[in-house]
């Protein structure tokens, strides 16, 4: 008897699960109650299906979603690019259970807390919009010195940059370079223990920390742009939560990316009323 062809069910479009991945991130709704949310989404035509609660867990697992959200990240960041030249770097942790403590005292005091219950989110953002321009999310025992590289290249591909500013911890006479040779400034102030000399001849170096020693007001008031990147952090935390619901690190990454591109949607509307951006979305 010939064989029959058994076929389960159709695969609900991954556009529909981006969206749905990311809308329930936004609703911070459990994914019962998140349900009758993606009923109204698919009346007004903005998914084609609505999935079980359960598959919207299930593609938080997925290594395409990463990438797509990855990707999703800059392009929501690109409308701004004609207004944001400054940027600042930074990261903060967001915790991985129930931890009720910050990232602050998680890292500084927190004697009994393991620093591997948190992820850590490192990003470059506008500091006129406080739009994210890039991501990367680490362990939270990461430096934070190897990512400012990363980040201020694909920031380059997107956007033109003015001044970057960053923390001591970035500090090195290499990162100065990397922005310079992308037609841009970087801010980062010097060590008590640094020298014009110090382990480096390079002479950006010398003319950056001879502008730290002897301008360090007007060094600083550019420095102090950096501001803005906790700002950032505090948007995100505040509205979308510091704590990541997920139970698998992949599903926590994917979560942690849906809260830094839901952020990036909110500073783009802000930015459409506070500067009178123009739009085309709705013909799109």
């Amino acid at each position: 008897m010939p064989r029959k062809n058994i076929q389960g069910r159709n695969r609900i479009p991954l556009s529909d699960m981006v969206f749905a991945v990311v809308f329930k991130t936004y609703a911070g709704v459990s994914g019962r109650r998140f349900s009758s949310d993606l009923q109204e989404a698919k009346r007004r035509g903005f998914i084609t299906q609505i999935p079980h609660f359960n598959s919207v867990f299930n593609y938080l697992e997925m290594e395409d979603v990463f990438y797509i959200l990855n990707e999703l990240i800059r392009e929501s960041a690109k409308p701004l690019r004609t207004v944001e030249i400054d940027f600042a770097v930074d990261s903060s942790g967001f915790s991985k259970g129930q931890s009720k403590v910050g990232w602050q005292t998680a890292k500084y005091k927190g004697q009994n807390i393991s620093i591997k219950d948190w992820l850590k989110c490192h990003l470059i953002c506008g500091v006129q919009t406080n739009i994210v321009a890039s991501v990367e999310i680490t362990d939270g025992n990461a430096h934070d010195h190897p990512l400012f590289k990363p980040l201020v290249q694909r920031t380059a591909q997107d956007f033109q940059l003015n001044h970057v500013t960053a923390d001591k911890a970035y500090l090195s006479a290499e990162n100065f370079r990397y922005v310079a040779d992308r037609g841009g400034m970087a801010f980062i102030p010097f060590k008590e223990n640094s020298r014009a000399n110090h382990r480096t001849n390079d002479e950006l170096w010398r003319k950056m920390y001879y502008f730290f020693q002897m301008r360090r007001k007007e060094y600083m008031d550019y420095y102090h742009k950096r501001s803005n990147v906790e700002t950032v952090f505090s948007m995100i935390k505040g509205k979308f939560g510091e704590r990541l619901k997920s139970k698998t690190e992949k599903a926590q990454i994917n979560e942690l990316l849906c809260k830094v591109l839901c952020h990036n949607f909110c500073c783009v509307i802000h930015a459409i009323y506070e500067l009178g951006i123009e739009t085309d979305f709705y013909k799109r």
